[in-house]
């Protein structure tokens, strides 16, 4: 499979949730972006305050952007801060460096786009991120 369809980017959100709601974690937001850098789907759950969406969204472009999960750049924030500048003034400020952005793999490693997550602590929507993914038949990349 070369795409994430609008099913499978859905099945992606329900399970993310799903987990959400299984670790008792605050309402979260999912958004599942293509390739290509376009959102394919997105929700907030309800009583999700009102920036998530952004926040989940940068997430996931920055880890499409660099072809890695967004725990990465978190670490390298602490290693190289002029470099996560530089990041967010070419990207125009869309990149949000902490974890919680997952690439979104085939079974043959092919790219086929990332998921962002924001609600919780950067752990825990990373983690929904993860099942979420894997509910639907991909391989996650968290780093």
């Amino acid at each position: 499979m070369r795409e994430i369809t609008l099913n499978r980017a859905n099945r992606i959100i329900n399970a993310a949730f799903a987990e959400g709601k299984k670790r008792e974690l605050k309402p979260l937001a999912v958004v599942v972006l293509d390739a290509g850098g376009h959102v394919k789907a997105v929700q907030r759950q309800d009583g999700a305050s009102m920036l998530r969406f952004e926040v989940a969204s940068g997430k996931a472009y920055g880890a499409l952007a660099l072809g890695v999960g967004s725990r990465w750049l978190h670490n390298q924030a602490a290693e190289r801060p002029h470099f996560l500048e530089g990041l967010s003034g070419v990207s125009g400020d869309r990149v949000v460096p902490v974890p919680g952005g997952v690439l979104v793999r085939d079974g043959r490693g092919a790219l086929l786009g990332a998921v962002g997550i924001s609600g919780d602590s950067s752990d825990n929507d990373e983690a929904c991120a993860i099942a979420g993914i894997e509910v639907a038949g991909f391989t996650p990349q968290a780093e």
